[in-house]
């Protein structure tokens, strides 16, 4: 973390450091000091809750188009890639913004402006994101979070023990990508949930993410009995993906507007699967509330 440029909040529970690169959360702990999130072990995955505008997933053979052009994106979009400015802070909040600029419009030829305001309250790290239409044209944009949690969660629980639980029963089948170009699959797999719950084992994940394109939930609890918990509320996006890489020691729970093309996906970016489209002047707003639950 030594040269990451962070920026610490804190409540009287909670303290959270977030990165100006990406405005990424790279820590999440108690008072007792114990960690949240990811060791970003490098021999697994070094990303800690990168911030997906304005693509979730992959790009077919990394291209979009727009009308007779094409412009080319990395997956996930550029803002994990970017540095964010410190519009506000406090002790217990900051706001971040990025806007479009020469190199953004580039890529991705339209204006913008995405505000990602944290703020811890109690045991609970409330993110806000805001993106806005400054410009005189639509704009198409997909938007997504991607928090990874330590797994397992402090309090010595094991990590056999973990579950996903839904705030409803998910019985719908779910999506996987393609190996070879994370594109996304046409067919659907059936559902690991059991009822509300999902066992989180590596080899789920030997296949990539687990992806819900169609989601009751707008909430799920990550933890072990007796151990600590997290509950991640997402009331505004419609979709979930759940990844690690196999064996890593975190599990990435993602709430999405947005998804990879599908295979062979050659259309418009207006109408790629998840892409929501803002009139000039309007905003859309995206909440993610992580609450903790500390050990016994």
């Amino acid at each position: 973390m030594t040269d990451a440029q962070l920026v610490t909040i804190a409540s009287d529970e909670l303290t959270a450091q977030i990165n100006l690169l990406g405005a990424e959360v790279w820590s999440l702990t108690d008072a007792r000091g114990q960690q949240y999130m990811t060791d970003a072990d490098p021999a697994f995955w070094t990303g800690h809750a990168p911030v997906l505008f304005p693509i979730v997933g992959m790009l077919n053979e990394g291209r979009y188009r727009l009308g007779d052009a094409e412009y080319a994106l990395p997956k996930h979009g550029f803002a994990r890639h970017s540095h964010f400015e410190v519009v506000e802070a406090g002790a217990d909040h900051v706001l971040f913004r990025l806007k479009d600029s020469e190199a953004t419009r580039a890529v991705y030829p339209f204006a913008f402006v995405l505000d990602i305001k944290f703020r811890l309250d109690g045991f609970a790290l409330h993110v806000a994101a805001k993106i806005s239409n400054p410009g005189a044209q639509p704009l198409p944009f997909s938007f997504g979070f991607h928090p990874a949690f330590a797994w397992p969660l402090p309090g010595g629980t094991a990590k056999a023990d973990h579950v996903v639980s839904f705030q409803d029963a998910e019985p719908q089948p779910i999506r996987r990508i393609d190996a070879k170009t994370g594109l996304l699959l046409p067919e659907t797999f059936p559902t690991p949930v059991d009822g509300h719950l999902l066992h989180p084992d590596a080899a789920l994940f030997e296949a990539d993410a687990l992806i819900w394109d169609t989601l009751s939930s707008r909430e799920v609890t990550f933890g072990a009995p007796g151990g600590a918990q997290v509950t991640v509320a997402f009331p505004d996006a419609p979709m979930l993906g759940i990844w690690q890489k196999p064996g890593a020691a975190y599990l990435c729970i993602e709430p999405w507007q947005g998804i990879a093309d599908p295979v062979g996906f050659a259309d418009d970016f207006h109408d790629k699967p998840g892409v929501l489209t803002l009139p000039p002047g309007a905003a859309h707003d995206f909440r993610m509330d992580v609450t903790v639950l500390a050990a016994d």
